[in-house]
């Protein structure tokens, strides 16, 4: 058997996987799974989103239940932000971290009653994380894996509830929903749970189904929404969405050498909810950062020919490295090259020139307001 045979018979597959295939999609390994990449291309993917929609298959995301009365308190103190805030129905965008503040995950956790909830976590980190969860859950709450039962797709883009209006009258109310709220639903006769979020910087939802539903649900969406536009898309156009949208990858913006103070996710750390992991670190982080005595991740776009890359060194104009480029490339939407990454507190306010080595050619950059693309409303 050959090394690529052997690596592709460890990988997971998604209840989409035959979808995939017989749409012509470039499947790769990613975090474990076999993903589709592109279908028609990244580029035209990427503008179906911001034009009309695209349909993601996300079922590789982990999703972990935690239920019982001890339930909300366990998570909680898990993560950063104060989930007691939050309402039956109810989503919200959080890290968890570990005793030294380093972001162990970014996560969104979604309360479905006062003792149940869900906590979508990034597929590279499932293991991780469940394991944390399950452990401060023992003897307080049940916890439980629930990832290969649920999949998850995302319908992203500014017709995506005309699409659900096609889909009948219950799918039509969803666009009602408030951003970072969530409810059963049934769309094409299929019971699901629909949440107003995703990963694109797009109006849209998130939709949980059971497993053995999924396929049907999927290709009914695209057989709906293809005369509106609709697309298959892929890894690859959901990292250029969501870096136009200044959205935090896990494992490229943020990882266990960063905390979220400097990754500029402070708004999702709460000093005031209470004890949580982390939190002594915190506290610390957010003092030096006050006192401008550390990295922050920045925003910017390259005016000079060329293309930041994760990795790439980030130099004063002298040529002195001083940070590092953590997400980077074309911008199908802005016509332009754009990247985020980690300079000193005194080179990050907007306008700010500097320099990203390019595999050794230095190329002229600056300082912008980020996102760097954000839709229009209304």
């Amino acid at each position: 058997m050959s090394e690529f045979a052997s690596e592709s018979a460890r990988l997971k597959r998604t209840p989409l996987h035959d979808e995939h295939v017989l749409l012509g999609a470039r499947i790769v390994p990613f975090a474990g799974w076999e993903m589709p990449l592109q279908y028609t291309g990244i580029v035209a993917e990427h503008q179906a989103v911001r034009s009309a929609a695209g349909l993601f298959d996300v079922s590789h995301m982990g999703e972990l239940e935690l239920s019982g009365e001890f339930a909300g308190h366990v998570v909680n103190y898990l993560v950063t932000n104060d989930t007691s805030r939050l309402t039956d129905g109810q989503a919200m965008y959080t890290c968890a971290c570990n005793a030294d503040g380093f972001i162990l995950d970014d996560l969104i956790v979604y309360r479905a009653a006062r003792d149940r909830y869900i906590i979508v976590c990034n597929a590279s980190n499932r293991e991780k994380i469940a394991a944390v969860f399950a452990k401060a859950a023992d003897h307080h709450c049940t916890f439980r894996d629930i990832t290969e039962q649920t999949a998850l797709i995302a319908l992203q883009g500014p017709r995506a509830f005309d699409v659900l209006a096609k889909a009948g009258a219950d799918a039509a109310r969803l666009s009602e929903l408030k951003p970072f709220h969530f409810r059963d639903v049934i769309i094409a006769n299929v019971a699901c749970t629909a949440a107003r979020t995703g990963y694109t910087g797009e109006d849209g939802v998130e939709i949980f189904c059971a497993w053995s539903e999924a396929a049907a649900l999927w290709r009914t969406l695209l057989t709906l929404g293809e005369p509106l536009g609709l697309k298959p898309a892929g890894l690859g156009a959901r990292d250029t969405l969501r870096l136009e949208a200044r959205l935090s990858l896990y494992g490229n913006d943020i990882d266990e050498t960063i905390n979220p103070i400097e990754a500029g996710l402070g708004w999702v750390v709460k000093f005031d909810k209470g004890d949580f992991i982390g939190r002594q670190a915190l506290e610390a982080a957010a003092e030096r950062a006050r006192a401008k005595e550390v990295r922050q991740m920045t925003g910017f776009e390259m005016a000079g020919r060329g293309i930041a890359r994760h990795g790439y060194p980030l130099c004063d104009l002298q040529g002195n490295a001083i940070g590092v480029c953590t997400s980077g490339g074309p911008s199908p939407t802005l016509g332009k090259s754009i990247g985020l990454g980690f300079l000193p507190a005194d080179m990050t306010a907007v306008g700010t020139k500097f320099q990203v080595d390019c595999r050794g050619k230095k190329v002229d950059a600056v300082v912008v307001k980020t996102p760097f693309y954000r839709r229009k409303k209304g």
